[in-house]
């Protein structure tokens, strides 16, 4: 693997003070950390990578680093610490980069690495009531692809690399930054990062992706969450093969109908309900915050979890039972060649998001082959399925992760959850790096919930509160008492 170091930068740094006020961890005074000017920067960052189309397809992701690397060299990173992993991805050049902080004199631990991704998933303009790649600022939003997933990550980061770097901050070992640049696609430059010698090693890493919490309308904090497990994401293509012949002839068999018994009998098949250690944690959380038969179905679950009348509740509350059990659903279809043709062939992709330790996807192949019944139907993965296990849950990375939340938000514990949706943590746990969900940004849910969909945006109060955040947890895996 080619690892390319970007020449002729200049190295031009601008002092910068930073004023961190904090006194005991768990509720630190200040909560201005950062000033407002570097918070209008990382703003300013954020909104410059918007317009570059960073989705499959268009080849934008060098050009972003090249942004991201303006910034960086002019904090005063060397070309020996900025770092691109160039990948040709189905004809088309992305790369990852990797930014090292190196340690002041000998490292005294390993590194840390904070992630990010820099591309996104790509969104058509007419759908949305703003240019999703015009930054767009309304009633206190900030619109635009990817300031949610996962551009205000990339920004905030680079942002607080900059800054410290700028105000003389000096680590006791490597912090480095990894964003990968095909997350939303494969994931393939993540595995290259992960080969990368300022990577490799690393001790633990912190995904900007994979934390956060949710508040309400009036901005009353209401849970946060650092992720620590996620699902075995899993695609199935199930495929028939017909006979073929004139539609006005029809034959016994026909690829059609047989694809679609096999769907619902997988519509049908049910998983049962297994808890872990910290999918039990989140459902005691959910069952307290939430409270009425929600709250009662999940702690008759806990308590058995083969309760038919709480398992119906559940599946009416989707949102919270996808941390019971395995789930998967159909979600693309594709039969026939022609309206006056009996089909020759017909497939469809199912989608799974597999619970840890439950026999991963050989056993949801079995369940499938069993409901099916029907030999005809082949079965085969889109790709690659990373099965991966949980972080163990530390308590020194949760108290630093759970103090950077109480900078913004005094009195909220910080909640080790289990994501159904995939990151790039599953990479870095099958490395052997522990992984976890990190960060303190809070959206109004489910409103704010728009990644990947239309009119994503995110409020601009908590992008600025997220600089403390990060300044705060730089700062403490970087060996400085700001407790």
């Amino acid at each position: 693997m080619m690892y390319v170091l970007k020449k002729n930068r200049s190295l031009a740094a601008t002092s910068l003070a930073l004023c961190i006020g904090l006194s005991a961890t768990l509720a630190p005074d200040s909560r201005a950390a950062v000033s407002q000017e570097s918070k209008e920067q990382a703003r300013e960052l954020l909104e410059s990578m918007i317009p570059l189309r960073t989705a499959k397809g268009y080849g934008q992701v060098p050009a972003l680093i090249d942004l991201l690397e303006q910034r960086l060299g002019a904090a005063g990173f060397s070309d020996e610490d900025i770092v691109r992993v160039p990948l040709e991805i189905d004809g088309e050049m992305t790369s990852g980069l990797i930014v090292r902080y190196p340690a002041a004199g000998i490292p005294e631990a390993p590194p840390v690495v904070f992630m990010a991704h820099m591309d996104v998933v790509d969104a058509i303009p007419e759908n949305w009531e703003t240019d999703p790649f015009t930054p767009t600022t309304i009633d206190g939003y900030l619109y635009g692809r990817g300031t949610q997933d996962n551009k205000f990550g990339v920004a905030l980061l680079v942002s607080t690399f900059a800054d410290l770097r700028e105000a003389g901050f000096e680590p006791n070992r490597d912090l480095v930054l990894a964003f990968a640049g095909d997350e939303e696609t494969g994931m393939e430059t993540t595995r290259e990062i992960l080969k990368h010698p300022y990577v490799k090693n690393a001790e633990y890493a912190l995904n900007s992706d994979a934390g956060g919490g949710s508040m309400k309308a009036d901005g009353t904090p209401v849970a946060f969450s650092m992720q620590a497990a996620e699902k075995t994401y899993a695609t199935f293509m199930l495929k028939v093969k017909g006979t073929g012949g004139h539609s006005s002839v029809p034959q016994p068999q026909n690829a059609i109908y047989d694809l679609a018994r096999a769907l619902v009998a997988i519509e049908e098949l049910r998983f049962p309900v297994q808890f872990n250690d910290i999918t039990r944690s989140m459902a005691e959380n959910i069952a307290e915050r939430e409270g009425g038969e929600l709250a009662d179905a999940l702690r008759a679950l806990l308590k058995d979890p083969e309760d038919t009348q709480a398992i119906a509740v559940m599946q009416r509350y989707p949102q919270y039972s996808n941390i019971l059990w395995t789930t998967c659903v159909a979600t693309m279809l594709e039969a026939g060649r022609t309206e006056n043709a009996l089909p020759q062939d017909a497939s469809a992709a199912v989608n799974c998001r597999i619970l840890p330790g439950t026999g991963g996807v050989d056993h949801v192949r079995e369940r499938f082959a069993s409901a099916i019944g029907n030999d005809a139907i082949s079965m085969s993965l889109t790709r690659e399925a990373v099965e991966s296990p949980a972080s163990p849950i530390r308590e020194d990375v949760t108290e630093i992760l759970q103090a950077g939340v109480a900078l913004n938000y005094p009195g909220i514990t910080l909640q080790p959850t289990m994501s159904s949706g995939g990151t790039e943590s599953r990479e870095y746990r099958r490395a052997g790096i522990p992984a976890y969900g990190a960060g303190s940004l809070a959206l109004v849910r489910p409103d704010d919930s728009r990644a990947h969909g239309i009119n994503e945006r995110i409020p601009l109060q908590s992008f600025y509160r997220e600089m403390d955040y990060w300044d705060y947890v730089v700062r403490r895996v970087g060996g400085e008492n700001v407790r």
